[in-house]
């Protein structure tokens, strides 16, 4: 089963309300203008009248995608059609490991993205899309981070227009948010302005679930999330708290991975269970880990197992 992020929606106004759900826009190299388009749309009903919630749940994996444009990207237009995209990993912090960061784009015979593998430049927490020739006044692309929803849709979640033979870095935000309007998924929208007074789901301590309320006087609650010990010692999704300064109280690691001889921490984080395959969250040194790799995996004070990491992506791995 995959890490996913789960937004979860409860409408407590008097009235139908259209929600829609956005990603904060990745940190791109360049200088060029960054767009954003929607992720998901839906009308929901009073929750007092009607008991719906609406839950919209993505896979928590970073992707690149790539896409022709149809027309220059206009506010309430189609970006454009999704042709491609590649699950890539990002750049490991200064003395981590080699992983998976570039993809080279191509345009001829079709357009589509090569199998990531390594290369050395782009700075930490970002991926590359390595761009061809092409004449850009006969067509343009746009090219930047996607989103895999549950139900295996896909969004080019923010982009730019790519120029040709030019390296694109892209630094994505683990940030959504929740807005009412009614922008179809694959829409372009204007990020600046609905953010304002939006509903702010920031998965970047290590949040997996939220449970976001819209109230009767148009502000929000958002309940953030995440794995930790309940009182009977098992683990849970339990909310975590604000503490008065605003800040979010840590999460206690349960979790340790060890090299793969078991003689050494590599990083520290938080387990629902230890059964195969294993889901890591708030690892407190990604950059220490590599797909593809053997360690060992285990509560706390053991026992550990000998196990593969086969996905990472943030601060949240996969154990198989």
């Amino acid at each position: 089963m995959p890490t996913t992020i789960t937004i979860n929606v409860t409408n407590n106004s008097n009235v139908m309300q259209n929600f829609f759900f956005f990603q904060q826009p990745a940190a791109y190299s360049g200088g060029q203008q960054v767009y954003t388009n929607s992720l998901y749309s839906q009308a929901l009903l009073p929750y007092s009248t009607s008991g719906a919630v609406l839950t919209f749940t993505m896979i928590l994996q970073y992707y690149a995608g790539v896409q022709q444009q149809v027309q220059p990207p206009q506010i309430g237009q189609p970006s454009g059609q999704l042709a491609a995209i590649q699950a890539i990993n990002l750049t490991s912090a200064s003395g981590g490991p080699q992983t998976n960061n570039t993809t080279n784009m191509t345009v001829s015979p079709s357009l589509g993205l090569s199998v990531p593998a390594y290369t050395a430049g782009p700075q930490a927490g970002s991926f590359r899309i390595v761009t061809p020739t092409f004449n850009p006044v006969l067509t343009n692309y746009n090219a930047g981070s996607a989103v895999q929803a549950l139900s295996g849709a896909i969004t080019l979640s923010n982009f730019v227009t790519v120029q040709p033979n030019n390296n694109l870095d892209c630094q994505p935000i683990i940030k959504f948010y929740v807005q009412t309007g009614s922008y179809t998924a694959g829409t372009v929208m204007n990020f600046t302005s609905s953010s304002i007074n939006a509903a702010l789901c920031d998965a970047t301590p290590g949040f997996t679930t939220f449970n976001v309320t819209y109230n009767v006087d148009g502000t929000w609650t958002v309940k953030n999330m995440a794995v930790s010990s309940l009182a009977d010692g098992t683990l849970g999704l339990v909310e975590r708290a604000v503490t008065s300064s605003g800040l979010l109280a840590p999460i206690a690691p349960n979790a340790v991975v060890k090299n793969e001889a078991g003689t050494g921490v590599i990083s520290t984080g938080n387990a629902v269970n230890f059964d195969l395959p294993t889901t890591i969250t708030n690892l407190s040194n990604p950059g220490g880990l590599a797909v593809f790799k053997e360690y060992q995996v285990g509560p706390t004070n053991g026992p550990f197992k000998g196990t593969m990491c086969t996905n990472l992506a943030g601060t949240t791995g996969t154990f198989s």
